[in-house]
C-alpha cells in the first residue's frame, strides 16, 4: 500500500511539473545586456513537444531554428547557430517568466524574458 501511495504522489508531481512547463509554449521577449553596456532585443517562439524543445530565435540575420532542446523538470537548454558560431543557452521557467543564460566561448550573459502572446 505504501509503494502504491508513493507512486501515486510521483507520478501526480510529475504531471504537474509536465503541465507547467508546457506553459513556455509561445512568444517569450526581453533584452540582453552585455558588460560593455550594450543591449540586444530578444525574442523566441519556443515549442514543447514532452522533453523536446524546438522553435526559433529572431536575430538580425533573421529567425533561426533552436537545435537540440531539451526540458528536464522547470529547466531547459539549447542553441541557435549564428554566422557558423553556437550560442548555448540554458533556463528556467518560472510561469509568468523566464530566466535564460546565454554563453558563446567563454562570453556568458544572463536575460529575464516575459510572454509577449
Amino acid at each position: 500500500m505504501k509503494k502504491i501511495i508513493t507512486t501515486a504522489l510521483l507520478l501526480c508531481c510529475f504531471l504537474v511539473g509536465f503541465g507547467t512547463i508546457a506553459n513556455l509554449n509561445g512568444k517569450w521577449t526581453g533584452t540582453l545586456k552585455t558588460d560593455g553596456d550594450d543591449e540586444y532585443p530578444l525574442l523566441y517562439n519556443f515549442k514543447i513537444d514532452g522533453d523536446q524543445l524546438s522553435g526559433t530565435a529572431k536575430t538580425p540575420k533573421g529567425d533561426l531554428p533552436i537545435n537540440d532542446g531539451k526540458i528536464v523538470g522547470d529547466t531547459f537548454k539549447f542553441n541557435v547557430v549564428i554566422s557558423g558560431m553556437e550560442v548555448d543557452h540554458s533556463g528556467r521557467f518560472y510561469g509568468d517568466s523566464v530566466g535564460v543564460d546565454i554563453s558563446l566561448g567563454d562570453a556568458r550573459s544572463h536575460a529575464k524574458l516575459i510572454r509577449t502572446e
